[in-house]
């Protein structure tokens, strides 16, 4: 598991009291899961695209959609931001990565000619 990113301790125990408690069974470590969810979001990747070292891919995706559901990183975000002493709510474009991923296709496909045209005199 020396290939995947993890959250610090000291990050995940400032974040912790706001996780929902279990019912019966425990769940899988957080931080582990928590960390996975963070890759593929900051990456733009598909859930199926996290590497195994995060657990199964279904685990991720349904802790993040149970916890959003729920919201609970929204209370994590606004607790956090509090501390900081900036304001409540937080804007993230999640338009970046698509964006991206969509450029480079089409540069690939050559649809961008000037460009295209360039990088092969490089």
């Amino acid at each position: 598991m020396s290939d995947v990113f993890l959250r610090s301790e000291h990050r995940m125990e400032r974040i912790k009291p706001y996780f929902p408690l279990p019912p019966g069974v425990p769940r899988v470590e957080d931080r582990r899961v928590l960390s996975g969810i963070i890759y593929v979001i900051r990456n733009g990747l598909q859930w199926k695209g996290a590497p195994k070292g995060y657990g199964p891919h279904k685990t991720l995706y349904n802790r993040f959609i149970r916890w959003s559901r729920l919201g609970v990183y929204e209370l994590i975000f606004s607790v956090l931001s509090e501390k900081a002493g900036k304001s409540k709510r937080l804007m993230i474009d999640a338009a970046h990565p698509k964006a991206h991923r969509t450029a480079t296709f089409l540069l690939k496909k050559g649809l961008f000619p000037a460009i295209s045209d360039a990088q092969k005199a490089v």
